[in-house]
């Protein structure tokens, strides 16, 4: 497993800008007229299919809400992200603990495959974050009108926002927890919801470890034995 695929899951649903493997273009979420389509549901979620435009590879990926709590008197809930990394079908898990009016997240675990949890520091992320190449990359986005999409999880009416160069679509329907993403399209990939998920459960299990480094690499060099 390569080193952007460990991140995927967590770089992509935490809107930081950074480039990840899948190239999803999920950090429009954060955009701030739009940011108030985070509407988490503890049990609500949906299973995706993403098709890579270069070769047609197929992987699946996970979005669940699993959790809610109070951070310093704000509801905040555990958004728990799953993708798989290779053909063995293997899910790696990622959680986050987001506030909902502000969409920061305060907490992230994450687990690949018959490795113990881990527990990333709030600051891990912080240094790769460019936030004036993201807002600008977010100024692109514009909302272009009201569509009904058909998809495998079913018939959806959808708010269509599209990209200024006209080369990435995403539509969002607010009947699908916890962003609403219905299908969206890039020249690098395309995801498409599959199925609604009603009963979510963590999947992430075992003590949780504080991050280590070291161990990290380890875990990443078995993997690609």
């Amino acid at each position: 497993m390569s080193k952007k695929a460990v991140w995927l899951t967590l770089v992509t649903c935490l809107c930081v800008g950074l480039q990840a493997r899948a190239q999803m273009g999920m950090n429009l979420f954060k955009k701030p007229n739009i940011a108030d389509i985070f509407k988490p549901v503890v049990g609500k979620g949906g299973v995706y299919e993403t098709v890579r435009a270069k070769d047609g590879t197929k992987h699946s990926l996970e979005m669940t809400i699993i959790g809610k709590e109070s951070v310093d008197g704000k509801d905040a809930y555990w958004m728990e992200v799953a993708h798989d990394q290779d053909r063995s079908g293997q899910m790696s898990y990622a959680k986050m603990l987001l506030t909902k009016e502000d969409f920061q997240s305060h907490r992230m675990i994450f687990q690949q495959p018959g490795k113990p949890a881990m527990e990333l520091p709030m600051n891990f992320y912080a240094a790769g974050k460019n936030a004036s190449k993201r807002d600008e990359e977010l100024d692109k986005w514009r909302q272009v009108g009201s569509e009904s999409v058909t998809v495998p999880a079913g018939t959806f009416s959808c708010q269509h926002w599209q990209k200024e160069d006209g080369q990435s679509d995403v539509w969002i329907s607010d009947k699908v927890s916890p962003f609403g993403m219905i299908k969206m399209v890039s020249p690098n990939e395309t995801l498409t919801l599959v199925k609604v998920i009603n009963d979510a459960k963590d999947h992430i299990t075992g003590p949780v470890q504080q991050f280590d480094p070291q161990l990290l690499r380890q875990q990443m060099v078995e993997q690609k034995h």
